[in-house]
């Protein structure tokens, strides 16, 4: 969402501070959920946007900080609009965007690249998605808009 969009969404964003261990993925994913009903938004916006935030999330746990010490910082915002969440982490910086893998139909499963197929599919699952790297943390903004709303589009443009 742009920010004129954002006055759509809670002035006052909801947050959540976990450490990054595979344990703390369900109480990211219940959070999400909560943020998307408060929304109002059908389940299939809420499936996208919790499928979205929990890869990213474990991306996050698994390669991000490897199984060593780290934090995940979610925030998210909800309302008519949508909902939008951001992940923060402290892990090596790793854009998205860069990592994903898109699919090779043509291509037979034992002959493709392993890995960023997830990323790709969380990518393709929300309606608009930013990265940046600043301060040493990973910034991932993700945006699911409400069924009705302009502008639903799968993947956000990129080069």
């Amino acid at each position: 969402m742009t920010d004129g969009d954002m006055v759509e969404l809670a002035r006052t964003p909801s947050v959540l501070e976990v450490p990054a261990t595979v344990g703390a993925l369900g109480e990211i994913a219940a959070f999400v959920l909560r943020l998307a009903g408060r929304a109002g938004l059908d389940k299939g916006s809420a499936y996208r946007i919790r499928l979205a935030v929990d890869e990213l999330a474990t991306n996050i746990v698994m390669h991000g900080y490897r199984g060593g010490d780290g934090r995940i910082t979610v925030r998210g915002r909800s309302g008519p609009g949508g909902v939008q969440i951001t992940l923060m982490d402290t892990a090596p910086a790793f854009d998205p965007v860069e990592g994903r893998l898109p699919p090779a139909p043509g291509v037979p499963p034992q002959d493709r690249r392993i890995g960023g197929l997830g990323i790709h599919l969380a990518l393709t699952s929300v309606d608009e998605f930013t990265y940046v790297h600043r301060d040493g943390r990973n910034i991932s903004t993700l945006t699911v808009k409400a069924e009705g709303t302009e502008g639903t589009d799968p993947c956000p443009p990129r080069p």
